[in-house]
């Protein structure tokens, strides 16, 4: 039986970290908000949970709206309230607290942004840093170890894997070089998220989209790896809602198919907005749902319309909520892969704690995580340090991977250790 744990004080604070221009949605972030948020119980123990804010990536219509700051500061004030609502309240699992929390920050955030169609998405990235604070406080409290003791039996089932390597994969914006492209391949990359829906109109991003296209595969068509089953790379494509018809997606499969890349396409993301209720399961690719399955009921209902894929994403719809879109997926036997928001090196290996659980990727021997900071974070050198466990083997990519061995389990990858950089920021 979990102890009821009581909420006597909490705390919350960020700081700004510039940003090299990361491109996608026909935008582009400068910088990334880091977010901190303490609880304390009746007991007397604290912790701090960590989070980044990704307003472009969370709700395209808030970000266009205000400036960047003012973007950050409405979700900043989300993360507040949620911690406000706690104080003085009990909880006796994360994943129960989130489901009571998540309907008023949700509300107070449709009135503050004054957007009564704000993504629900753009709540949970709120509420990244007070779901990480309760579950570090939850396994304190109740004397669980691990992050393996720390899961409830219910979403066991899908995060029961433990892959010994996780695929380390680079993000290219919209735009991006080739040769960076070929570059990451020579550093032993098998894996990398394109993006793809370029700006302009449709018909002059479809063009672009082509143009790239070709130029990927005539640089990476011919590569070997050992980590997929036909010894190819495979090609895995963020169009992050720009399609608005599937005629456009065909098209640009077509394409594919004419220069020999169709089977190479591992899986495609988020080709279409999230109000298009297009059937996508005939199309002979995989199509993984990401920003639009905000909740497990929004996954189930992209499954229905023939998504075979799930990117889930702990760092910004919250552990709680990837929780059970894992459980739900591996149910109805859909694969889940782990995406990035461009977060700090903490919140990567929160996400590799569920990227080296999840089952086998299909055609794959391996654990499957976008993680892009190094490419776009200007500190990103500085930033690991605030890592506690900054020199392990599971934190730096080898040869396109992160060793994910026996350390990696028995430490949980370092997200139960505190970061002094982080537990300055606020009050205890």
């Amino acid at each position: 039986m979990n102890k009821k744990i009581k909420i006597i004080h909490t705390d919350s604070n960020f700081e700004r970290e510039p940003l090299f221009p990361y491109r996608f949605k026909g935008s582009a972030i400068t910088e990334a908000w880091q977010t901190v948020a303490l609880m304390k119980a009746e007991s007397g123990r604290h912790k701090i949970g960590i989070g980044t804010q990704g307003t472009l990536w969370s709700d395209k219509a808030v970000f266009q709206a205000h400036s960047t700051t003012a973007g950050n500061a409405l979700m900043y004030a989300m993360t507040e309230r949620a911690l406000q609502i706690i104080k003085g309240t009990h909880f006796v699992d994360p994943v129960s607290l989130l489901e009571d929390i998540l309907p008023e920050v949700y509300d107070y955030g449709k009135k503050i942004t004054r957007n009564p169609d704000l993504k629900k998405t753009f709540a949970l990235n709120a509420l990244v840093p007070v779901d990480n604070a309760a579950w570090l406080l939850f396994g304190e409290e109740n004397g669980l170890q691990t992050f393996d003791e720390m899961i409830p039996e219910a979403y066991r089932p899908g995060l029961s894997h433990k892959h010994d390597k996780v695929a380390s994969i680079p993000s290219f914006s919209v735009g991006a070089s080739i040769n960076d492209i070929k570059d990451a391949a020579d550093k032993g990359h098998f894996i990398m998220k394109l993006k793809t829906g370029a700006p302009g109109t449709q018909k002059e991003m479809l063009e672009k989209d082509i143009e790239f296209l070709t130029a990927v595969h005539k640089t990476l068509g011919d590569r070997e790896t050992s980590h997929t089953k036909n010894g190819k790379i495979p090609y895995y494509f963020d169009v992050n809602e720009r399609y608005e018809k599937k005629e456009t997606l065909e098209r640009f499969l077509d394409h594919a198919k004419k220069i020999g890349a169709f089977d190479q396409i591992a899986v495609i993301e988020e080709p279409f907005g999230e109000a298009n209720e297009t059937f996508v399961g005939d199309l002979g690719v995989r199509i993984a749902a990401d920003e639009s399955a905000h909740t497990v009921e929004d996954a189930l209902t992209r499954i229905e319309q023939g998504y075979s894929a799930i990117a889930v994403k702990a760092i910004a719809k919250t552990m709680s909520m990837t929780m059970k879109i894992v459980q739900a997926a591996y149910e109805r036997n859909v694969p889940c892969f782990c995406a990035d928001l461009t977060v700090n090196p903490i919140l990567v290996d929160w996400n590799k704690n569920v990227a080296a659980r999840l089952a086998p990727f299909p055609d794959m021997n391996i654990g499957l995580q976008e993680t892009n900071g190094h490419q776009y974070y200007k500190n990103w050198e500085k930033m690991l340090g605030y890592h506690p466990m900054s020199h392990a083997a599971w934190v730096h990519t080898r040869d396109g991977v992160y060793p994910t061995g026996k350390e990696f389990y028995q430490k949980s990858g370092g997200i139960l250790a505190s970061s002094p950089h982080y537990e300055t920021m606020v009050e205890s």
